[in-house]
């Protein structure tokens, strides 16, 4: 397979699974050689002649679940017998119960399609040894909580666990508490750090330029090879479509594709027939393409240890890479949160100016013409009549119709193009009238509140659907929620303390399902008298309504 020596995580891993029988939980980034760590020896120690299934492993989406089987597959090739299956939504569920029931010693899923196929009784986890969570932290981060408890709660006791993530938030040390017995752990790395070999960069700009900024970097970089992620599926459309319209070649990626759609736009992808894949953050995870030269941040991410997946994306395999952020002047604070939360230095670069770019198109266009191998015997016989056309013209002037010919394109789009590189001000703390000068409420920042919203699982929410729902919704920039709390009639959520007025006033106009969205503070209780008491017995009461109104039936 053309391994030569192996990487940190499997010098570290490999040993450990094969002499110790306790549960592991390895904190590595992605691209770091994770499947071969667990799957060569989980692989070793498979019996192939029992058509049990042996081994479980959770992945959070299909691609990585694909990806996942595939080389497993070709770890085991030379093992008779031995048959590793992938179970994934999007795919006929009768073709998988039948591979499945074929017998499959090592079985590789979604946590949604492997909970179907449980409660189906198409697949028995009754007798594994070894349960595998790879990217685990992704996994809790699209809503998938529930159904890991359920299916981690039909496999026996007496089992190794191993557990994989980038990050350690504190979900992932409660889910090795719940399931592990004293795990080790491996630390490639250091927890919720970045790879070594990305260079961590980001651009200031105003809000109204950042398409511009994005087209400036594309152009400046003529190879290159990239995902642009953006927060919302409607963004990440615009902005692929606004690259397709400006000649680049680009594709969209996000949940509202069809499964065929997204195949044939990863497939484009990993062919490199497109050089830019613009998604959404739960569309791109789990996808592994290798020598993507750039990750671009069109907007951050709500949650900072998002930007540790998606720069992981490039400088995979030891290879280097760049990762870019773009943002807003009012914005720019946050580079130094993630900077202390990945333990890397951000350095600040200037957006090229029309200059930049055409200086640096126009010398890529002369290295890849130096560069051309001539086929002297195939163009040969239509030299004399190119000779005839060029005569009379010297050298110097036919380079620089060449040039132009070719160089056109760029030169016309920007000859008036303007700097548009914001200047950052060390210190702006300054106070205005007195006052210490804040940012826009929209923006962010400040201290957590907790806020009620009278929408649950009634409406057929979870976690992932309600953060989905807000962010769309509301629709301000950088908005991060966490600690969601869904029950049958109304969740719980936490936020910034800056936008909560600005999200309640902008929820306050909104219907669901012909029902008018309520949205109040949690906590209003210790300041007016109730609030979070009234909101709780609020949803106690709902829960016992519904739950009295199924006994009586």
């Amino acid at each position: 397979m053309g391994f030569e020596i192996p990487m940190p995580v499997q010098q570290e891993v490999i040993p450990f699974l094969l002499q110790d029988t306790r549960d592991l939980v390895a904190l590595a980034h992605t691209g770091t050689g994770k499947t071969a760590a667990y799957g060569i020896p989980i692989i070793q120690q498979i019996d192939p002649h029992s058509s049990k299934t042996q081994a479980l492993v959770l992945a959070p989406t299909r691609e990585l679940c694909l990806q996942i089987t595939d080389d497993l597959t070709r770890l085991a090739r030379h093992i008779e017998n031995m048959n590793i299956v992938a179970i994934y939504g999007g795919a006929n569920i009768l073709t998988q119960i039948k591979q499945v029931g074929a017998g499959a010693q090592i079985v590789v899923a979604t946590p949604g399609r492997m909970l179907d196929m449980l409660k189906r009784k198409k697949v028995n986890v009754s007798a594994i040894n070894w349960l595998v969570l790879d990217e685990a932290d992704e996994m809790l981060d699209m809503g998938f909580k529930d159904d890991l408890n359920a299916i981690l709660s039909g496999t026996p006791e007496q089992k190794k666990v191993l557990l994989f993530s980038a990050t350690m938030p504190r979900e992932i040390e409660a889910l090795a508490r719940s399931y592990m017995k004293a795990p080790k752990e491996i630390t490639v790395g250091s927890k919720n750090m970045g790879a070594e070999n990305i260079q961590h960069q980001y651009y200031v700009v105003h809000a109204k330029e950042r398409y511009v900024a994005l087209k400036r970097i594309a152009d400046y970089y003529p190879d290159i090879y990239a995902i642009i992620f953006c927060r919302t599926k409607i963004e990440t459309q615009e902005v692929a479509d606004s690259l397709i319209k400006d000649g680049y070649n680009a594709d969209a990626l996000h949940g509202d594709l069809s499964q065929a759609q997204r195949d044939s736009v990863m497939n484009r992808f990993r062919t490199k027939n497109l050089q830019m894949l613009v998604a959404t953050d739960v569309a791109a995870r789990g996808i592994d393409v290798t020598n993507l030269t750039h990750i671009i941040n069109y907007n951050l991410p709500d949650d900072i240890e998002n930007y540790t997946h998606r720069s992981g994306r490039t400088g995979r395999a030891g290879k280097s890479g760049i990762s870019i952020v773009i943002v807003g002047l009012k914005e720019s604070f946050r580079v130094k949160q993630i900077e202390k939360q990945i333990g890397k230095k951000f350095e600040q670069v200037r957006i090229p100016t029309g200059k930049d770019v055409c200086e640096k198109q126009l010398l890529h266009l002369i290295e890849k013409v130096k560069n051309t191998e001539i086929q002297h015997e195939e163009i040969g016989v239509f030299l004399p009549a190119v000779y005839e056309q060029l005569k009379g013209i010297s050298k110097e002037e036919i380079i620089q119709k060449f040039v132009s010919a070719e160089f056109n394109r760029f030169l016309s789009y920007y000859r008036n193009a303007t700097d548009i590189n914001v200047e950052t001000k060390r210190d702006n703390s300054k106070t205005v009238s007195g006052r210490k000068n804040t940012s826009d409420s929209r923006t962010g920042g400040g201290s957590l509140v907790r806020l009620f919203i009278n929408l649950g699982q009634m409406e057929k929410f979870n976690e992932r659907k309600l953060k989905t729902y807000l962010l769309e919704t509301a629709n301000i920039p950088n908005l991060r929620i966490s600690n969601v709390e869904v029950t049958r009639s109304c969740s719980f959520f936490e936020i910034d303390s800056q936008p909560a007025e600005f999200l309640m006033a902008k929820l306050k106009k909104e219907k669901y399902q012909d029902r008018r969205v309520q949205v109040e503070y949690a906590d209003r209780g210790a300041r007016k008298g109730g609030g979070r008491a009234r909101n709780r017995d609020y949803a106690k009461a709902t829960n016992a309504f519904f739950a009295n109104k199924r006994k009586r039936r």
